[in-house]
């Protein structure tokens, strides 16, 4: 029988076929999901009444004598110095209460389905969109940031992550079947089931106080566990209040137990309780000294530890770029060192640039930067640069490397609009870039988290740049630029780090939250964000059963108790049998297991 094929039908089944699964994938963007909204108090967003001006300097010489009280923590804005009240230290005893609280949560909703999961994902997306403006402004009075900076790397990155959560989450999570191994594939199946681990305690910074909350909260809920975070003294403000209520509120919503996320404020103690206070895991993001504490706290519970710990992410530029594509390449570059004032674990810190482009590099990264002001965004959205987070104690360091760079043979290229004498007294620093900086300065090895562009001495060749760029400890994440594809990408694949960019920022891997998230060597070990991620938050079980359920193995006599001296020729037959190489090899076994029968 002939059977003949209309190509044009053909064609259009299948572009009917392709249009159907991007109308499934992306139905979140054609139709509105049964969410429910979630309100927020807003005066929770908003400074105390007649809030006074923050005495920054005698905190900090209070902080410097040892002499701070520390029954409560002292919030205030880096930009304004408004003095935004107190927040109660959480007492190591009452950590392990709120621990307590959250696993008794925790048994409930690890039954809950990964449907009921799914909707307080999206529950806690539209409270983020619906709400992003104050959200924005919130984050911007608790860490100085600009409101451009904290829609973009705030909102917009907690809003990946959690629809990638709602979209993938149940297929990251369900049971996977595995190969069966050679002797038992016939009788056996076997397969990996992820299950909540339980209790999280996470420990985050002061850089991102609504993200570092979200982030690891979201992951948490939707693997089945309960968590509970630990925020940092710098940071407080915002989560004791409108983020705290708004969390509460999603969980409320979504009809998820109110307990299911902690919140926990405080210095030293409070962190050390929460590692030894019987959580299942821990997530530590913040400096390698402190990460080394953390570890060495939960060495003593056997607590699993996942550190984020900062990095000096390398930003090549291959001599082979073009005159027309360096204005492209130096805008990114200065996105990625000023964003959120360079306090980023994963940011552009050490510029390697080759001979034949620097030039033309310096001219056009001098002729924005000498362009940028510095100021309080929520008074003026237009402001480029914002606060450091820790006044005085930022503002020394970050200095201190300038000098030590200078000194080493350095120049300053550029300082920011803004006179940096104006600049004295308050919690802002010039957006400094600096060239010509030789490898022994400290700028090499030391991370900045702050507003330094840091241009190295011109790349002689792409060997050079690699292998300084590998020449530090740290090795978050990375990036290259080249005219061609190809050139960057081999060498991106050479730069020791977790994460690489070919042609882009290195952070626009945090863009996909389908991908992993972490370094190697002092920036830490083990990953969040991705499948692996998310899994890491699971027990993950190895499970074997019956393939048919009359067909059930049983011990061979040969190797049953007691001993017929017979056993180890029959063990050795099965080696063979199974593993032998070619046909006489396995006859071979096959004849020992007949011998010891």
């Amino acid at each position: 029988m002939l059977v003949t094929i209309d190509v044009f039908e053909t064609l259009k089944l299948i572009a009917g076929l392709v249009v159907a699964y991007y109308v499934i994938d992306f139905s979140g963007i054609v139709f509105e999901w049964p969410v429910p909204r979630v309100s927020v108090d807003p005066a929770l967003a908003e400074p105390p009444a007649g809030a006074k001006k923050f005495d920054l300097k005698a905190h900090e010489a209070a902080g410097a004598a040892r002499t701070l009280d520390q029954s409560v923590v002292r919030c205030w804005d880096p930009c304004t110095l408004a003095d935004l009240g107190t927040v109660p230290t959480t007492s190591p005893a009452d950590v392990v209460k709120a621990v307590a609280r959250c696993r008794a949560a925790q048994e409930q909703w690890a039954t809950s389905s990964f449907a009921q999961r799914r909707k307080l994902m999206r529950v806690m997306l539209r409270f983020v969109v619906d709400n992003q403006a104050t959200i924005a402004r919130v984050a911007v009075r608790d860490s100085g940031k600009t409101l451009t900076d904290a829609i973009f790397g705030e909102v917009l990155v907690t809003c990946e992550k959690l629809k990638w959560l709602a979209f993938n989450g149940e297929r990251v999570l369900a049971p996977e079947s595995r190969e069966t191994g050679s002797m038992v594939w016939f009788t056996k199946k076997v397969h990996v089931e992820y299950r909540p681990l339980g209790v999280i305690g996470a420990i985050v910074p002061w850089n991102y106080p609504f993200h570092n909350v979200f982030n690891p909260v979201s992951a948490a809920l939707m693997a089945g566990d309960g968590i509970v975070v630990k925020v940092s003294e710098y940071a407080s403000w915002s989560a004791a209040n409108y983020y705290g209520a708004a969390l509460k509120a999603c969980l409320k919503a979504a009809g998820a137990p109110e307990d299911l996320v902690q919140i926990v404020h405080g210095y030293g103690p409070t962190g050390a309780a929460l590692v030894g206070g019987g959580v299942d895991k821990v997530i530590f993001v913040g400096s390698p000294g402190i990460g080394a504490k953390v570890m060495e706290h939960a060495s003593k519970t056997l607590t699993p530890v996942v550190l984020e710990l900062g990095g000096k992410d390398p930003f090549v530029v291959c001599d082979d770029v073009g005159e027309g594509d360096l204005d492209r390449i130096a805008q990114i570059a200065l996105r990625g060192v000023f964003q959120s004032m360079g306090q980023n674990c994963a940011g552009p810190e050490r510029f390697f640039v080759g001979a034949k482009v620097y030039d033309g590099f310096l001219k056009r990264i001098k002729a924005v930067a000498d362009q940028l002001v510095v100021g309080a965004s929520n008074d003026d959205p237009a402001v480029d640069c914002g606060a450091v987070v820790m006044g005085g104690l930022s503002r020394d360091r970050l200095q201190s490397l300038v000098d030590d760079a200078v000194a080493r043979g350095a120049t300053i290229l550029s300082q920011g609009k803004t006179a940096p004498s104006k600049l004295e007294g308050t919690s802002f620093f010039p957006p400094t870039v600096l060239y010509n900086v030789p490898m022994t300065a400290r700028l090499a090895t030391e991370e900045i988290f702050g507003p330094i562009m840091c241009i190295f001495v011109p790349t002689t060749s792409d060997d050079d740049a690699v292998a300084k760029a590998n020449a530090c400890g740290f090795g978050l994440s990375s990036c290259a630029f080249a005219a061609s594809t190809a050139r960057a990408a081999a060498v991106a694949t050479r730069l020791k780090a977790g994460m690489s960019s070919v042609n882009d920022l290195e952070g626009t891997t945090y863009l996909s939250q389908s991908l992993p998230f972490g370094g190697v060597g002092e920036s830490g070990f083990d990953k969040f964000a991705g499948p692996e991620g998310l899994r890491g938050l699971c027990l993950a079980r190895s499970c074997c059963a019956d393939r048919v359920g009359l067909l059930r193995t049983s011990i061979p006599g040969p190797i049953q108790y007691p001993s017929k001296g017979k056993g180890h020729v029959f063990a050795m037959g099965l080696v063979e049998l199974f593993y032998g190489n070619g046909l006489l090899g396995k006859i071979a076994g096959i004849f020992k297991l007949i011998k010891a029968s």
